[in-house]
């Protein structure tokens, strides 16, 4: 479980297909003290397990299900990563609940700058953008951002000066990949009414 409050961003710093598996290099000095084998650490809004670990450097083995289905499969040596460990128990969620697990990737459309006013579009499919609304929450890459405006066809978020400065989120261009990740809470919602509103139809046809 995370917040998408991002603690850092790395560096990746190697990429090794090894088999079934990619292993993922990332430097990244800040969190990599104290993690140890077996942590959960969250690569742009993915979950990922710590497979080797040193005091400045963490690393981890994608499968490839994994890069087909994120934006981590257009990853180079050399591209910035947003970082988060996973939450205490005994922290302070600041941001939602994020699950780290990636519902879809949309498109950037583009990132909007007027003055310190600045709206990142962003291109998703249908079946993610009705699970959003308005002042909702939604993780874009591993970051916790509130719903400006939504359509079928995609949504935009504001970006205060903060997250522009800590995240990778400003250096985005139209047409990059990104992993979107919906509310948890949209999910169950969107599930339950999928079930009980056919079965409530059923019934009321008797």
């Amino acid at each position: 479980m995370f917040t998408g409050i991002v603690e850092a961003v790395g560096k990746i710093v190697g990429l090794e297909p090894r088999r079934e598996v990619t292993r993922i290099r990332v430097l990244a000095p800040g969190v990599a003290e104290g993690v140890k084998l077996g942590d959960s650490i969250a690569i742009n809004g993915a979950c990922l397990t710590v497979t080797e670990n040193d005091a400045s450097h963490v690393a981890f083995d994608a499968v490839q299900e994994t890069l087909d289905r994120t934006s981590l499969g257009s990853l180079a040596v050399g591209s910035a990563v947003n970082l988060e460990r996973a939450m205490r128990a005994d922290g302070r969620l600041d941001g939602h609940i994020v699950q780290g697990h990636v519902d879809d990737t949309g498109t950037v459309r583009v990132l909007r700058r007027a003055g310190e006013d600045v709206r990142l579009e962003i291109s998703a499919a249908a079946e993610f953008t009705e699970l959003l609304v308005e002042k909702g929450s939604v993780a874009i890459d591993g970051v916790s951002l509130t719903v400006v405006g939504v359509t079928e066809t995609g949504f935009d978020v504001a970006l205060i000066p903060h997250t522009l400065e800590v995240t990778t989120l400003g250096a985005l261009r139209s047409g990059d990949p990104v992993n979107l990740e919906a509310d948890v809470l949209g999910k169950y919602v969107k599930r339950y009414l999928e079930q009980v509103l056919p079965a409530a139809a059923g019934n009321a046809q008797r």
